[in-house]
């Protein structure tokens, strides 16, 4: 099969998406620099923190609207800097009454300012609220299985574990539960924070990550256009890899030749 004939869309609530790397909005130059990044990312779907940039709450100020307009991304408004399941649903409340009724919204309830860890305890609190307010919410966690298939059981439509702690530039610090959360939510999984390179999204979605959402790494990379281009290559190479299907690791040290060697000329025959 011809892998341009092979439509495989990541399909969020319904609606399906080309590509399968969703980027914030944070810590860019100026709007202008964050409009030439997610173009050079082809993301679709960007993640905007209500609590720290303007979408139209403050009147006097440049709005990032003007550079991405929901014309052209879908727009999912995140929570980030929110520490308790209040702040959190009064922040989601007022992305929604901005952007006209919009409900496709980030969770993301913190733990701990330093490390920006999830609180968990506070998220399932808010998750519970906001779904049955009509937010379809796509959700920051830990990378605990069964707080995935909670949040998952609540009603959100993706999940979105961590793969190291947020803007470390880590990597994938746990394949093991990633594997164990993806093989058991039924709802999109997407590796959220910790990225670093484009190697970290490669592996992410070759353990079949559904998708990669990140900021810092693209942010705040010397260059941060060129960043994006890799990343969105990565994350489309992790995902044909995925679903070509790896070799089998080989545990012995019996080396296998990439070409046949019976019936090849030999010097014996020449001897």
């Amino acid at each position: 099969m011809d892998p341009k004939d092979f439509m495989d869309n990541l399909i969020i609530h319904g609606k399906e998406y080309s590509s399968r790397l969703l980027v914030g909005t944070g810590k860019y130059k100026s709007f202008t620099q964050t409009r030439e990044a997610i173009d050079a990312s082809g993301s679709q779907i960007i993640t905007i923190a209500v609590r720290r940039t303007n979408i139209g709450q403050n009147a006097d100020e440049p709005n990032l609207l003007d550079q991405l307009p929901p014309s052209d991304f879908t727009l999912l408004p995140n929570t980030a800097g929110c520490f308790t399941a209040d702040d959190s649903i009064r922040t989601l409340r007022l992305a929604r009454e901005l952007l006209d009724g919009h409900n496709l919204a980030k969770l993301e309830v913190l733990g701990d300012p330093d490390t920006l860890y999830p609180n968990v305890v506070e998220t399932i609190k808010a998750a519970k609220v906001l779904v049955k307010e009509g937010f379809h919410l796509m959700v920051y966690t830990s990378d605990d299985p069964i707080v995935a298939k909670q949040l998952e059981d609540i009603g959100c439509v993706a999940i979105m574990p961590l793969a190291s702690l947020i803007g470390s530039g880590m990597g994938i610090l746990n394949p093991w539960n990633l594997e164990i959360i993806i093989n058991n939510t039924n709802v999109p999984v997407i590796v959220d924070a910790g990225v670093g390179t484009a190697s970290d999204a490669t592996i992410a979605m070759e353990l079949g990550c559904d998708g990669v959402l990140m900021n810092t790494a693209i942010a705040a990379a010397e260059n941060p256009i060129l960043m994006a281009s890799a990343m969105k290559k990565a994350v489309e190479a992790g995902r044909d890899a995925f679903l070509a299907g790896r070799m089998k690791k080989r545990t012995t040290y019996n080396a296998s030749p990439s070409s046949p060697i019976n019936n090849t000329i030999s010097k014996n025959k020449f001897s």
